[in-house]
């Protein structure tokens, strides 16, 4: 009997391996640079809804978030200071994008972290999920351009990869 489950087991993974639909790329990503971003609606926390394609024509930073998240509370006053003061005069859109967490988490989470960016809901990591396995993890950045192509992405906080990023939104945010 053990043998049978073991190899339904087995055939289940092999299974749902070949007929996954999307290729995997480095970090869990399902997603590439050069790529289309997916489109999705969100949730702010406050109620305000948004759809990513709407914002065609701004550059747009994903920043994939959670409160438990120490990584992320460690990055967060670096995209404070560094990319969304500067860049929201030049008309970046910001989205922290909060993992799967109620609102009442989400708005006490940017008090706690005193950003002034947008945290966004994402029940089920459904968004997080058009971009990532869902079980990767969190602290990650999608950067998209004007036309709504993905121009760079990241994972984890590395200073190195942040000074880039913030390289490639600037050039991007300096294009007319």
């Amino acid at each position: 009997m053990r043998r049978i489950i073991v190899t339904a087991a087995a055939s289940l993974i092999i299974l749902s391996v070949f007929s996954q639909d999307k290729p995997v790329y480095e970090n869990g990503y399902l997603v590439k640079v050069g790529d289309k971003a997916p489109d999705f609606t969100i949730t702010k926390a406050g109620g305000e809804t948004l759809q990513l394609s709407d914002l065609k024509g701004k550059v747009v930073m994903l920043q994939f978030t959670a409160s438990w998240c120490s990584v992320c509370r460690k990055e967060m006053p670096f995209i404070e200071d560094e990319i969304w003061l500067p860049g929201k005069e030049k008309g970046l859109v910001l989205l922290g994008i909060d993992r799967d967490e109620p609102e009442e988490t989400v708005l006490k989470f940017g008090k706690d972290m005193k950003i002034t960016y947008p945290l966004v809901l994402d029940p089920g990591a459904d968004i997080f999920g058009l971009f990532a396995q869902k079980e990767a993890g969190v602290t990650r950045n999608v950067i998209i351009d004007r036309d709504g192509k993905i121009i760079f992405l990241t994972r984890l906080f590395d200073r190195e990869e942040f000074d880039r990023m913030k390289e490639v939104i600037f050039a991007e945010l300096d294009k007319k």
